[in-house]
């Protein structure tokens, strides 16, 4: 660490520091600070991420008893519908999407983001056509499907900052 005389005050201070503790004139050695856009689309992914894959954990375990009971309910009237299979099996995925989520949601690459998107539009397409005796099982459906379009949404930002990164 060397001493600098300050241009304005003359007083002697860090050549690390962005400005004179003094007077406040920048120093002209100093590095300029620039605020990523990278850092706040990450920022924002990441809470994203992490808040959707704790919804879809507490959402599997609802789903799952509902589904659970669908089934049961199915088997009891013997009416051959499967809604309640195709909702438990909507839960799982929307499950294993939310664990992608939270794992990768620090992550530089955007694989894990797509990862959960396809697990997350899996999810939803197991609601298609199946809300004829559950019918909560197409707002579940919904819901994934959104879930997995801000997955998306992330993993394209980040590919753009990655390329606006290497310019």
């Amino acid at each position: 660490m060397a001493l600098i005389t300050c241009s304005e005050c003359g007083k002697e201070f860090s050549d690390k520091a962005d400005k004179c503790p003094n007077c406040g004139c920048p120093n002209p050695n100093a590095k300029e600070t620039v605020v990523e856009i990278k850092e706040k689309c990450k920022g924002f992914c990441s809470a994203g991420r992490l808040t959707i894959g704790i919804i879809s954990i507490v959402l599997f375990v609802l789903i799952a008893f509902q589904s659970c009971a669908a089934g049961i309910s199915n088997a009891i009237e013997e009416n051959g519908a499967s809604s309640g299979s195709y909702g438990f099996f909507l839960a799982v995925f929307m499950l294993i999407a939310g664990i992608v989520g939270i794992c990768t949601r620090n992550s530089r690459g955007k694989a894990g983001a797509i990862i959960a998107t396809v697990f997350y539009w899996i999810s939803a397409s197991c609601s298609l056509g199946q809300s004829k005796t559950y019918g909560d099982i197409a707002i579940w459906g919904t819901v994934s499907f959104i879930f997995g379009l801000f997955f998306l949404i992330c993993a394209i930002k980040t590919k753009k900052n990655k390329a606006e990164n290497a310019m």
